[in-house]
């Protein structure tokens, strides 16, 4: 299996899933770095105020939200940090949805996610629960201090969690101000059917082994010629490899039936509080600053 990035669980009712996070995807296409032409060192970005030109060091810089033009709120990294989402090590699980409602625009980054220390059952439980309900698991979860709204669903004999955009970060389809001609069409039968007929001539199957970047690739068949002409240079560079941290988690199927128990006991209760006025609902934050 590929390295996980984050370990942890899923978690809801009272029911937790060891699971580790994989990424989905890889950043492929063509790194550019900077190097200095006259020693071949590698060229970094300096931290430049903007006004003066003049290079600022780390310790006269301060960081601000700007408020207004030209006006701004300076904050601690104290009061930043105060700020940032407990990381729990949990995908915890909120609501359950119809998968077709999630809109497209709001989609963002894929990630696998694997059974981990003996959680394959109840992992295997929670796929097949979501696949036969045809229903995808809202969560939240925080990674690198920075909460995000994701949503769990099966994929095949695995499961995916996929990043999702706050709706506060999507924009409206208002913003494209698309006028009559478009929302409302007038579309002649005739020139309807032919373009079908030329969709349905260009249909395939989905082949991801003949999509390829050609600048990539002519990219590094320049660079692979230049190596073996021995037009190739030596640069030192730094690496580093982040702490990963792991929860402790239990796996318990049978808590499914406490969870189910637990909320069938609570609904008597509601219904005798009927008269009485509901509590104001609680404000949750769009997302934290990371």
């Amino acid at each position: 299996m590929a390295r996980a990035i984050w370990k942890g669980a899923i978690s809801f009712g009272l029911v937790h899933i060891p699971v580790a996070l994989v990424s989905a995807t890889s950043s492929q296409g063509v790194d550019f770095d900077w190097l200095d032409s006259r020693s071949m060192e590698p060229v970094g970005y300096k931290r430049v105020n903007k006004v003066t030109g003049k290079e600022v060091t780390k310790e006269h810089i301060v960081k601000g939200v700007q408020y207004e033009k030209g006006r701004y709120v300076v904050l601690s990294e104290e009061e930043i940090k105060s700020a940032h989402p407990l990381s729990t090590q949990t995908i915890d699980i909120f609501s359950f949805v119809d998968s077709d409602q999630i809109p497209l625009q709001n989609i963002d980054t894929p990630y696998y996610l694997a059974p981990d220390k003996r959680g394959g059952k109840v992992y295997a439980l929670l796929r097949e629960t979501l696949s036969k309900t045809n229903k995808v698991a809202l969560a939240h979860v925080v990674l690198h201090t920075r909460q995000h709204l994701a949503a769990l669903m099966p994929l095949e004999s695995a499961m995916v969690l996929v990043m999702l955009r706050w709706p506060a970060e999507v924009r409206s389809l208002e913003t494209l101000e698309l006028g009559s001609d478009v929302t409302s069409a007038k579309l002649v039968k005739g020139e309807l059917d032919m373009a079908k007929r030329l969709v349905e001539d260009m249909s395939a199957e989905w082949s991801p082994e003949d999509y390829r970047d050609s600048f990539e690739d002519k990219i590094m068949a320049l660079v692979e010629k230049k190596a073996h002409e021995g037009k190739i240079e030596d640069v030192e560079t730094a690496t580093g490899e982040e702490e990963r941290k792991t929860a402790d988690v239990i796996d318990l199927t049978e808590l499914l039936k406490r969870s189910l128990g637990g909320k069938a006991a609570a609904k008597p209760a509601a219904k005798a509080k009927s008269s009485d006025k509901p509590a104001p609902a609680k404000k949750t934050s769009k997302r934290s600053s990371g």
